[in-house]
């Protein structure tokens, strides 16, 4: 295949060719020959403007099927290979985005992980800051790999416990504390050179239902809608953020229409974002691949010219691009086609595009970016880990008093068991039988570590009903210390949960978390996180 030899800025494009720029459709980091081939079509015969990358096929949002997702130890350094080998076809360099709300753990393996928003959220105002570090190390990693955007963070207000999609990755329920959490994330992409992206307009918190899979109706009426979930938004849009993803849910108050997805409503994009809010930067289409929006129309790029037409400057995800492109060109205002992709241009001028800023930018070996990660890691544990204990500055465990450790759900805890047992001797139980356990004799001071195998609400988070009904029984008889790893939601499953001796809450499962909630346990941490959200127990 011929190899491009000039990135410039572009001059003197036609129609068809600013329509090209609008569309990001996916790139798979491992993917086949025949897929690489088909975006290599892309870039070389249609002249598209970006990429959003994936892990893999089983991975990303087309995954209904549930495959089984492979691990890839190389998928870093294969990532960096793509985007150089996707860079070198285009004439007009492209921009390169991915979904790393985390960090690029969230599609990479092998790479730096930071905590949940959730658990962020967490973090008492005075300490919110760090959040600003969170965002500019995340920053940081983007920009080694070749990566100019980053698809984050989310300004949903989560208010909704049974909420599928968003929940953990929301900063919680407090609109200000969403806000707060959402510029300093925002400040430090920008000071690490990455572009930002607010999402899920106009606010995915209150929904039952997966977008990926069907269509989030939300019910409230407008005044509730402003004073709340809009709120973050109208916010942020003020203060020069880069880009706004539109969500797939309908919002029937804000466009009149129960059955009408945001990303398809001009009252929505145009109205409410535009011309209210006075947004000037880029607006982004959530993927357009998901259920809620790819099964509405059979005619092939219809679905993109809608959701240009409605306000969306940049289509993510499409699965019809060509057929995309040329609906766009032939049927829609040409100053509208122009509008958007002056905007875009300029969030590819400012990401250095036009500069040469377009592959690995690497300044730190890879062992030295993960030390960073964790000793960042280690201070938000420190700040983030919740005490619900009534008398949280007593210890749980006085030094070398002896314990017994029962753990439900995940067991690899093996940090947190580590650091108990340092000063004490440590009962580890593992229970294989509900009868048996409650039979266990002796006045021991008992620590029950309830690890659910997922942070999403979706069957329990993964527990079992003999595992809750476990942890209600032990609370009940014997009073434990309480000790949870994962979503702070998971407490409302245990309605006794408060009647347990303490209640510790850390809201990850990183070593650097489970060191820190064992300090708290032993009383050599004082726990200063707050909750993030409103538990009914």
């Amino acid at each position: 295949m011929e190899k491009k030899t000039a990135m410039t800025k572009p001059h003197n494009l036609t129609l068809e060719e600013k329509t090209a720029q609008l569309f990001f459709p996916a790139a798979f980091i491992n993917d086949t020959p025949e897929g690489i081939a088909q975006i290599e079509k892309l870039i070389t015969d249609h002249g598209i403007g970006g990429l959003t990358f994936f892990h893999s096929r089983a991975s990303a949002a087309t995954n209904y099927e549930k495959k089984e997702v492979k691990r890839y130890e190389d998928s870093y350094e294969r990532l960096i290979e793509m985007i150089e080998r996707y860079q070198k076809l285009s004439s007009i360099p492209l921009l390169i985005s991915i979904d790393a709300e985390w960090g690029l753990a969230m599609r990479i393996e092998n790479t730096p992980q930071f905590p949940y928003a959730l658990t962020l959220g967490s973090l008492p105002a005075e300490d919110r800051e760090l959040i600003r570090q969170v965002g500019y190390e995340i920053g940081k990693d983007l920009k080694r790999a070749g990566i100019h955007y980053n698809l984050a963070p989310l300004a949903d207000i989560n208010d909704n416990p049974e909420n599928p999609v968003i929940g953990y990755r929301s900063f919680g329920q407090d609109k200000e504390i969403v806000l707060q959490a959402c510029r300093y994330y925002c400040e430090g992409l920008e000071e690490a050179g990455i572009l930002n992206c607010v999402k899920h307009f106009p606010g995915h918190g209150n929904t039952r239902v997966d977008s990926h899979l069907g269509l989030p109706v939300i019910e409230k009426d407008k005044d509730a809608l402003y004073k709340n979930e809009l709120y973050p938004f109208r916010e942020l849009a003020k203060s020069g953020i880069d880009s706004i993803m539109a969500g797939h849910l309908a919002v029937p108050a804000l466009s009149g229409d129960k059955q009408l997805p945001a990303t398809l409503s001009a009252k929505i994009i145009k109205g409410i974002l535009r011309k209210e809010f006075e947004f000037e930067g880029v607006v982004i289409s959530d993927a357009l691949n998901m259920h809620s929006v790819s099964k509405l129309y059979t005619e092939k790029g219809k679905l993109e010219r809608l959701a240009f037409e409605a306000g969306n400057d940049v289509l993510c995800f499409s699965e019809n691009t060509i057929e995309g492109i040329n609906q766009i060109s032939q049927k829609c205002d040409p100053e509208e086609i122009h509008n958007s992709f002056e905007r875009l241009m300029k969030m590819k001028s400012k990401a250095g595009l036009f500069d040469g800023n377009t592959s690995y930018k690497g300044d730190q070996s890879r062992e030295n970016r993960k030390q960073v990660a964790s000793d960042l890691n280690s201070l938000l544990a420190t700040k983030s880990i919740i005490n619900l204990s009534p008398n949280a500055d007593s210890p749980i465990l006085t030094k070398k008093e002896a314990c017994r450790l029962i753990i439900i759900g995940n067991d690899e805890i093996d940090s947190f068991v580590k650091t108990l047992s340092r000063d004490r001797h440590l009962n580890v139980i593992h229970p294989e039988s509900h009868t048996r356990l409650l039979n266990l004799q002796g006045d021991i001071t008992t620590l029950l570590a309830v690890v659910p195998p997922s942070v999403k609400p979706l069957n329990n988070f993964g527990l079992s009903k003999e595992n809750i009904d476990l942890i209600k029984d032990l609370i009940e008889r014997w009073n434990p210390a309480l000790c949870l790893f994962g979503n702070p939601y998971a407490l409302e499953l245990i309605p006794n949960s408060r009647s347990a001796a303490s209640v510790v809450i850390s809201g990850q499962l990183f070593e650097e978390y489970q060191e820190e909630a064992a300090r708290v346990v032993t009383g050599e941490l004082k726990a200063s996180g707050k909750l993030p959200v409103e538990l009914k127990l």
